[in-house]
């Protein structure tokens, strides 16, 4: 789905307090998700990337971030997502050179590209079969709603520029659950961007925040002063497009699709075509060129970006506990 606009601003307005009541109705499910469920604890440290908000805030950067920061470690570090978007529902270790987007989701085949990653519906049944492989540590990408498992260390990104929204649950605004309730089950929160929403000042006192910052990839760089065509379908594509104004790129048209969304040839061979007449270059994220069919993935740049960590040395010693209990 693509986020409606009444999400990002203050209160929401009318929209937002129209869907109010069914907002408190969510709300309600949401607390009721974790009663009557034990949390499995896994004989191998869990780590949690979640998030309090659909879609955007940068999640997936995070959990490369970390995956490489414990494989520097010398772990054997399993990735675990849902499979969001994918018709499969695992336990199935991803391939990328077999599975497809549609099949797996999409962040699961970045994810493959760094570490082995597991799809699981069950996340207790995908941790299960990650740790008879071999896996010395599991982290999730996404799952801090979810009561399978018991959580080591839990981190919430949050996106500086957007925070909460308006800080109304869904569908009358962005928050998947109350902001005091999800950060009452985190460890830490990564902070990704200049933090113009005050969020900071907001957090409860005593909880670590790392700050942290997406920069762009080589790719990216060498797009400066070029003319652009961009396209893209993830939870906040006016981030993608600001990041090709910011690197220097000339962004003469942009189109925005809904996050995840499963692209057809048609669509990618109109954007090509109006690149082509127009002599720019067609470029999209990491993310999407995974949900591109095949025959058209060569057609458009792939963009990526990398989390940056202000002070490591903080991150370090949060992950110095749970390294020491993955080493045994």
């Amino acid at each position: 789905m693509r986020a409606p606009e009444f999400w990002h601003s203050p209160e929401g307005g009318l929209p937002a307090a129209l869907l109010a009541p069914l907002g408190a109705a969510y709300g309600s499910l949401a607390r009721l998700r974790g009663w009557g469920c034990t949390p499995w604890r896994a004989p191998v440290p869990v780590l949690c990337v979640g998030n309090l908000t659909v879609g955007g805030a940068g999640k997936t950067p995070t959990v490369l971030a970390l995956a490489e920061r414990l494989k520097q470690q010398g772990l054997e570090v399993a990735c675990l997502s849902r499979g969001y978007g994918g018709s499969e529902r695992g336990p199935l270790r991803v391939d990328p050179a077999k599975h497809r987007a549609s099949e797996v989701g999409d962040e699961p085949l970045l994810l493959a590209s760094v570490a082995p990653t597991w799809i699981a519906r069950d996340r207790r049944d995908g941790a299960q079969v990650a740790i008879a492989e071999g896996a010395d540590i599991v982290l999730m990408d996404d799952g801090l709603q979810n009561p399978g498992l018991r959580k080591d260390l839990s981190f919430v990104v949050i996106d500086g520029g957007y925070g909460f929204g308006n800080g109304r649950l869904l569908p009358a605004g962005p928050l998947r659950e109350p902001v005091e309730r999800g950060l009452a089950r985190a460890s830490a929160v990564v902070l990704i961007g200049e933090d113009t929403r005050g969020v900071a000042t907001s957090l409860p006192a005593g909880l670590p925040v790392l700050r942290a910052r997406l920069e762009p990839d080589e790719a990216a760089l060498h797009l400066r002063g070029r003319s652009v065509i961009a396209f893209a379908g993830i939870g906040r594509p006016a981030k993608f497009f600001q990041t090709l104004h910011e690197i220097g790129a000339h962004v003469i048209e942009v189109t925005e699709f809904a996050d995840h969304h499963p692209y057809n040839e048609a669509e990618i061979m109109r954007l090509a075509d109006n690149a082509q007449r127009r002599s720019a270059t067609l470029v999209t994220t990491t993310k999407d060129v995974v949900r591109l069919p095949a025959a058209t993935r060569a057609l458009a740049t792939a963009v990526g970006v990398r989390l940056r960590f202000g002070e490591p040395e903080t991150l370090d010693r949060l992950l110095m506990p749970v390294i020491g209990a993955a080493r045994g």
